[in-house]
């Protein structure tokens, strides 16, 4: 029998929050609760296919267990203990579709099925299994069309060697990928290339980068590139970050490979073009997928506009800036860096801390596209750590907080605590607030552009307390706190529009 007196949720879980969440299909929330629905007896994830349920009939909570203790039984659509966080006994189209989306990211270009498996609670027979039941085709088939994908469009459109192309899509070998293209395609890249000729393309690179193309992201309008710009080039890391016009340059690394990219903004086409730069070919899938994070891409900005058209305080300020995103990051560790060296500084003067960091451990980059780009590689928590206390507190930190730049960088280089989208979330929040010198403001910084968590909120931030107030000089932490329930499940948004208000 089912025991549901009303419809709001437990432990903690706030039932509009939820059910918010749960009309956006916020890929975010996966894992985070469980909708129990009245009239039906399921339980279910909050990305579920199935048409969404009333308000009056959903009741929430915080584990598939407590779903089921309650008297609910998992829905066969998306099969809720295959959440992410969950051991997952079978899996079924929601499951692949995650695993879909892993792929696309380029999972099976670095690991293979067995890692995927991994990620997904699986054991890699049953991840076989489901391809294919819901698919005809196997994981490697999937990534292998992926990257095929990938390498036809880099030969029409960009002039690379074949040999780039092979390893930008994803392939290790370059007779595997002659081979697979030739079968799927009829003939060989060659023939391709030789067929359709890459137009010149203008560029402003040294010809020291023969690995030069653009990659056209789309988003849902709106989207204030303006705004977005704003918020970075107050934050700039110098050496790091650049920011001309209405254009935005950074140097980035991944696998040991390093690059530059620069993105600008087409409004009115919807799309965010980045550019890539480097000396060798770059793995294309991550970089899109942090791109991604980066601009806050995947936003519903028309949902989470209407979750706050009723709010008095927060509805005004999206009204006026619809298009306001959440700033990401690249890289997370390098955001927590960033994150304590703000603590008790302004702004401005935590750029200037970040740029002594960078000028003394970075890496130094030559040659670089030109004389506005970045010049340096962020310190890797390796380098950070081999620096010591002793020298970094000469960077012009108190010793206190040079030690907090320490033991961030040692958990992250020695003791597996990762700062990037896929970490478990409380998991990862509770080491943070275990180190020294890291309390909940830097946590609550760290979830939302890091970890990309929409409902971190700071509520003992100065800024937001004076932004929220509307008598007085500011509110106290716990009437802020008490007053962002209400913009449960997307109070990081709420937090960026009081920041950016003119009260602030």
């Amino acid at each position: 029998m089912l025991d549901i007196a009303h419809s709001e949720g437990i432990d903690g879980l706030d039932g509009n929050a939820c059910y918010a969440a749960l009309l956006a299909r916020d890929t975010r929330f996966d894992g985070r609760f469980f909708t129990g629905v009245k009239s039906t007896g399921i339980y279910c994830r909050p990305i579920c296919p199935a048409r969404t349920p009333k308000r009056v009939h959903c009741h929430f909570y915080p584990s598939a267990a407590a779903a089921e203790a309650a008297g609910f039984r998992a829905c066969l659509r998306c099969r809720p203990e295959a959440a992410p966080g969950t051991p997952a006994a079978s899996g079924t189209a929601a499951t692949v579709t995650r695993a879909l989306r892993l792929i696309q990211e380029g999972a099976l270009d670095r690991n293979g099925v067995g890692q995927l498996a991994d990620r997904l609670g699986l054991g890699e027979r049953q991840v076989r299994r489901l391809f294919a039941a819901h698919l005809g085709a196997s994981p490697e088939a999937v990534g292998a069309t992926r990257r095929l994908l990938a390498a036809n469009q880099l030969l029409r459109d960009t002039d690379l060697a074949i040999a780039d192309i092979c390893f930008a899509a994803g392939f290790k070998s370059l007779r595997r990928f002659n081979d697979a293209f030739a079968t799927r395609y009829k003939e060989p890249p060659s023939a391709v290339r030789a067929r359709v000729r890459a137009k010149a393309r203008p560029s402003a690179a040294s010809p020291h980068f023969p690995f030069d193309i653009k990659l056209r992201l789309g988003f849902r309008p709106p989207f204030d590139w303006a705004l977005m710009l704003e918020y970075f080039r107050s934050r700039l890391i110098p050496g790091v970050e650049v920011i001309t016009g209405s254009t935005y340059r950074r140097s980035v690394s991944f696998g040991g490979h390093a690059a530059f990219i620069e993105a600008s903004a087409d409004p009115a086409r919807h799309i965010l073009w980045v550019r890539v730069l480097a000396q060798a070919p770059f793995p294309l899938a991550e970089l899109a997928t942090r791109a991604r994070q980066i601009f806050d891409l995947d936003a519903e900005p028309a949902v989470i506009a209407a979750h706050f058209a009723g709010d008095p305080l927060i509805g005004p300020l999206v009204a006026a800036r619809p298009g306001q995103r959440v700033p990401g990051a690249y890289d997370g560790f390098e955001l927590g860096i960033r994150a304590i060296l703000g603590q008790q500084v302004s702004v401005k003067g935590a750029s200037t801390l970040a740029g002594r960091l960078v000028s003394r451990y970075g890496t130094p980059l030559s040659p670089t596209p030109g004389p506005d780009w970045p010049t340096h590689l962020f310190p890797t928590a390796s380098q950070i750590v081999t620096a010591g206390v002793p020298a970094l507190s000469t960077l012009g930190l108190p010793s206190s907080r040079a030690a907090t730049l320490f033991n961030l960088a040692d958990a992250v280089a020695n003791h597996g605590l990762q700062l990037d989208p896929g970490a478990p979330l409380d998991e990862t929040c509770r080491h943070l607030l275990g180190l020294k010198g890291i309390g909940p403001w830097t946590v609550s910084y760290i979830a939302l552009r890091a970890l990309r968590d929409p409902d971190a909120f700071p509520e003992g931030d100065l800024g937001l307390q004076k932004a929220a107030a509307t008598y007085g000089d500011k509110l106290s932490a716990k009437a802020l706190l008490s007053l962002a329930q209400r913009w449960k499940p997307w109070r990081g948004y709420a937090a960026l529009h009081l920041w950016s208000s003119p009260s602030e």
